[in-house]
């Protein structure tokens, strides 16, 4: 069964050899963070919609 509203998935975590250490405006732990606030609002967002949801999940 599809899922209409599925829980939404973290980014993945680049490596520490991902960046390339030459102090780029889109570093690679930049567009990490920027992401993971995106997913903490989606997840907040989520969870509300879904108050039967755990804060563990």
């Amino acid at each position: 069964m599809n899922d209409p509203d599925p829980k939404p998935l973290p980014p993945e975590k680049p490596l520490p050899g991902d960046c390339c250490e030459s102090g780029c405006d889109a570093c690679v732990f930049t567009v990490y963070a920027e992401q993971m606030e995106e997913y903490a609002q989606r997840l907040a967002a989520w969870r509300e919609r879904h108050s039967e949801a755990q804060a563990g999940d």
